[in-house]
């Protein structure tokens, strides 16, 4: 991971192009239909783990400070987001109030893959593990909240039926 930068990728660009969305929802589509959902959940947990490695590492070694960081980069490179990050030193809290992802997607009438926000949950859940945090997101289908806390014994399990299906 470039020293100047919390994301996990080279790009110099400051702000992603809107046409990787389709890529994306196609990707997760292919899947979906070649080896189910549960194939679909086992690959977004490899992204999570293995590409995502260097922001679990960040995240275990700065925190909370690393986790909110991250976020705040993230969504200022992703195009048409808006997105409050709020932290304490317990939790960072995302207010995801359009998700870029499923707004370009609507826009361009996109048949969108209705796990499609489940993927938040099983990408972020794989990368916070190693750093000894948890997430939870409830909401979906364009705007939700994403929880990141300290993982421990007493947390309540996702509940995936708190994240919405999107169409």
């Amino acid at each position: 991971m470039p020293a100047d930068t919390v994301l996990p990728y080279p790009d110099t660009k400051p702000v992603g192009h809107a046409d990787f969305y389709f890529a994306t929802n196609a990707t997760f589509r292919f899947i979906k239909q070649r080896h189910g959902i549960e194939g679909l959940r086992r690959y977004w947990q490899d992204i999570g783990r293995e590409y995502y490695r260097p922001v679990s590492e960040q995240w275990r070694e700065k925190g909370m400070s690393g986790v909110a960081e991250y976020w705040r980069a993230f969504f200022a490179a992703e195009p048409g987001a808006e997105v409050e990050v709020h932290e304490s030193p317990d939790e960072v809290t995302l207010e995801v109030k359009v998700c870029p992802l499923i707004r370009h997607l609507r826009e361009h009438g996109r048949d969108i893959v209705p796990e499609i926000c489940q993927h938040c949950y099983f990408v972020s859940e794989a990368i916070a593990k190693p750093a000894g945090l948890a997430v939870r997101v409830c909401g979906g289908n364009g705007s939700c909240t994403q929880r990141f806390v300290k993982r421990h014994a007493a947390l309540e399990p996702q509940n995936l039926e708190d994240i919405a299906t999107a169409s």
